[in-house]
């Protein structure tokens, strides 16, 4: 192996590190709340909110997430919706995974017995206080692992931008190995990528062993 090149070209590459991360932090930042919204919403006792939740749902987890980005960036001009590539991705990243934390919120909830819901309402509590004081925090801890599966996901997903030519890892490597025909760059992607994931990993470790009290 080369070191010397492999020195030449990380540089390189791991300038796309900055766009990777931008589009993970704004996905999550927005996708979380959302989720959490929308998740009470397909809760609660309004049908035409549950079915059009539920048809939003259906589309964002049914149907590739390629596929959307390519609709968000050339199928949406064709209706007057323009974006420029990286906007095109966090939108695009933002509606899919709080499609997913939509569900995931939503049987973080139904799993809480129902008899808490009433104590808290015998005790005076509001249905916001409710949520906030006994149910949310019981729900997080029972959802930290697909969270975390969600959380994985996602910064392999990243990936995707490079279909839209945005300079992150994968397309900075791929250019790389087009210009000097020579995969290492495609190693130093997979390295950087093992990294993010392992510490995403340790995170969310944290976090369990955190919430963990509730099982006491």
């Amino acid at each position: 192996m080369d070191f010397e090149y492999l020195g030449s070209i990380i540089g390189f590459i791991l300038q796309g590190t900055g766009i990777t991360l931008k589009v993970y932090f704004i996905t999550i930042i927005f996708a979380i709340p959302l989720g959490i919204l929308f998740a009470l919403g397909k809760l609660s006792s309004f049908p035409p909110l549950k079915w059009i939740l539920g048809a939003y749902t259906w589309v964002f987890r049914g149907t590739p997430l390629l596929l959307q980005l390519f609709f968000a960036y050339f199928g949406l001009p064709v209706f007057g919706i323009e974006f420029q590539p990286l906007t095109a991705a966090y939108v695009t990243f933002v509606l899919n995974y709080a499609a997913y934390f939509t569900e995931i919120f939503r049987g973080g909830i139904q799993s809480i017995e129902k008899g808490q819901y009433e104590a808290s309402k015998a005790l005076g509590m509001s249905y916001v206080q409710t949520m906030r004081r006994i149910i949310l925090p019981q729900a997080i801890k029972r959802i930290l692992p697909p969270m975390g599966n969600e959380a994985i996901n996602l910064i392999k997903d990243t990936a995707l931008c490079a279909a839209l030519s945005i300079p992150e890892i994968l397309r900075n490597a791929k250019v790389t190995v087009s210009r000097d025909f020579n995969v290492d760059a495609y190693l130093i992607a997979a390295a950087i990528y093992l990294l993010f994931t392992f510490v995403i990993i340790r995170v969310f470790r944290k976090l369990e062993k955190h919430y963990s009290y509730y099982d006491n």
